[in-house]
């Protein structure tokens, strides 16, 4: 499997454009006193095999046909930023697409509009991963920083991931332009980049929790008010189908797919126990849903249900 940008790009340019999604504020809960709130930055275009390549074929399309997936596709998953407000914080997790990654995305300003917001309100971004359509928007149309206001804040070893020189040359050839990507778009923040590790508290109420595989140094958070939570998952349960279904197969949008299965199974297993509301970045609806459990799996269930 050999996937690019140039690749996606060029998928994406033989399908019908879509204009921004009609609900650029796709859905909201409460966390006690706080609002979580995820908005669209639009929605990427993917050939089937970057995630189904590596997965067992014959026991595949039962799966999706169930699900109205189409296992020849093109996908195309919303992106899905989630904005956590406080009252005094106003935290944006991931920056989204920005203008140079694919046509369909790069939707935030058109997001943080419907809600009354510019880019300049924004504290904090937190970002799960370092893939270019979640840290990509970190920077406008003119190559500057977007979220003049904000503290950028990554796990330690995300951020060591893409800063080391070598990875450009390790990450395989699929993957050079995202190194790249990441770390032009990490020098240009760098000046107001804030790391943190595994289990620590970030901003009052929200708490790092160690999702790797998808990416080696990927970052999922708990937001907790009290008996009230809720997971912000990024790309460590990347879809509503496979991911939930069969979270022990190996997807081939995984940088470590061994990793990232366990980790799968590990956010499940606390999710559907303490029955936890979950932010998926790439999943329907806005997100924002919980876990259950289904045959030898799991399903999506959209909603605060």
């Amino acid at each position: 499997m050999h996937i690019t940008r140039r690749t996606f790009l060029t998928g994406a340019a033989s399908l019908p454009m879509l204009a921004a999604l009609p609900r650029p504020s796709l859905a909201e809960i409460r966390i006690g006193e706080a609002t979580l709130t995820t908005v669209s930055d639009g929605h990427l275009v993917l050939p089937a095999d970057f995630i189904f390549g590596p997965m067992p074929q014959d026991q595949l399309d039962p799966v999706l046909r169930d699900l109205g997936v189409d296992p020849a596709g093109p996908l195309k998953p919303e992106c899905n930023l989630t904005l956590y407000r406080d009252g005094s914080n106003t935290v944006l997790f991931d920056a989204g697409s920005g203008p140079d990654f694919m046509p369909t995305a790069g939707k935030i300003l058109d997001g943080l509009e419907a809600v009354g917001l510019t880019p300049e309100d924004i504290t904090h971004v937190v970002f799960t991963h370092a893939h270019p359509d979640h840290i990509w928007g970190v920077l406008d149309d003119f190559d500057d920083p977007l979220f003049v206001n904000a503290i950028h804040m990554m796990g330690r070893a995300e951020w060591d991931y893409w800063w080391n020189p070598e990875t450009v040359n390790t990450i395989g050839a699929a993957r050079t332009t995202f190194a790249v990507g990441a770390r032009r778009r990490m020098e240009a923040i760098e000046g107001s980049v804030a790391m943190f590790d595994d289990g620590q508290e970030i901003l009052p109420g929200i708490a790092a929790v160690a999702s790797h595989g998808h990416t080696p140094g990927h970052m999922s958070f708990e937001i907790r008010n009290g008996s009230e939570a809720a997971m912000v998952l990024g790309d460590a349960i990347g879809n509503h189908h496979v991911a939930f279904r069969k979270p022990g197969w190996h997807s081939g949008s995984d940088q470590d797919a061994e990793m990232a299965a366990e980790t799968r199974r590990s956010l499940f297993d606390r999710l559907t126990a303490e029955r936890m509301r979950l932010v998926g970045f790439h999943l329907p609806g806005g997100g924002i849903g919980r876990a259950d459990h289904f045959d030898d799996g799991f399903i999506f269930l959209p909603g605060d249900a």
